[in-house]
């Protein structure tokens, strides 16, 4: 009888431990419904503390404690540039750090030598006027796996459906919420130094394996190279608009708005104007935005014709 008795409170203790954990999971977010949205971004323009790295996301975690230690009391950041499931995990390119202070507020000036004596940089972005966003309430360490596996693929949904151009991702953690913001217009203004450096020598590098190709063709036989003029003009053309167009000088903050073609923008195959979709506060200035996306959109389509297209020189040698 004793046995049942021991039995029976070991199998109570399972239950109440299961149902515990249930309850845990649902106050963390796990039936929490997913709405995403375009509009109006939930942040105004804000100054940061960042650390940029390059590595698997799931190494972000660190950063995020350090900065938490430094400052509890102010929000958290990240910045995700790269999209994880195109580009190798020790490639991805983010920054993690706290904001400083948003809209007209100053920075203070002790925060920014606090911060920048753990080794951290100083940044602003801008308040970004649409977005594509999502939020996912922030109650329990456990949210931020929810989030991240509920989140991120409803956000790929939302714009690859829409053929959107949004990126990056910015993760920001302020009191109960979790907010994930896509902008859809001026991207280059989210991207910190060390990223339009590293965007700079990816294009430079480009350009010289371009240059390579194009020299290695003049040994080619007369027809082969009459063959080639076409294909080599449009190629020329595209390397040298991928190359100076975010990068020419007068861009200013529009610098960058052609992102690596291993951004997350590829979920979206082409930039879509904002007339298609259901915006929130829509504002003045949506006709610009039109404009980024479409110049974004041109540059995609170009990329996209030459990766696809094969030369005259590559049929060629297929046949041999």
């Amino acid at each position: 009888m004793a046995d049942w008795v021991l039995l029976g409170l070991i199998g109570a203790l399972l239950v109440l431990l299961l149902l515990t954990l249930f309850g845990f999971a649902i106050y963390s977010g796990l039936f929490s419904e997913v709405v995403v949205s375009a509009g109006s971004p939930p942040i105004r323009n804000i100054s940061l503390a960042y650390k940029f790295k390059v590595g698997p996301y799931g190494e972000c975690g660190k950063l995020f404690t350090e900065s938490c230690s430094i400052s509890p009391k102010l929000c958290s950041i990240g910045v995700y540039y790269d999209n994880p499931h195109t580009v190798p995990p020790e490639k991805c390119r983010y920054i993690v750090g706290c904001i400083l202070s948003e809209g007209e507020e100053k920075p203070s000036e002790e925060l920014i030598r606090l911060f920048q004596k753990f080794g951290f940089k100083i940044f602003s972005f801008p308040a970004p006027s649409h977005v594509v966003m999502a939020t996912f309430p922030f109650t329990t360490p456990f949210s931020i796996q929810l989030a991240v596996n509920r989140v991120h693929p409803a956000l790929d949904t939302y714009i690859k459906e829409r053929k959107l151009c949004a990126h990056p991702r910015l993760e920001i953690y302020k009191g109960d919420c979790i907010y994930f913001v896509c902008p859809l217009a001026r991207q280059g203004d989210f991207y910190v130094p060390e990223m339009k450096e590293m965007e700079r020598k990816s294009r430079v590098a480009e350009a010289d394996d371009a240059q390579t190709d194009i020299t290695g063709a003049d040994t080619l036989s007369e027809t082969s190279s009459i063959s080639l003029e076409a294909t080599t003009d449009s190629r020329e053309t595209s390397v040298a608009t991928s190359i100076l167009s975010p990068f020419a000088a007068g861009r200013g903050r529009d610098e960058l708005d052609n992102r690596s073609e291993h951004s997350y923008s590829e979920s979206g195959a082409s930039g879509s104007s904002f007339e298609e979709l259901d915006l929130e506060g829509n504002g003045d200035g949506s006709a610009g935005q039109r404009s980024d996306l479409g110049y974004a959109e041109e540059q995609e389509t170009t990329k996209a014709k030459w990766a696809k297209e094969p030369t005259a020189l590559e049929k060629e040698r297929g046949e041999e």
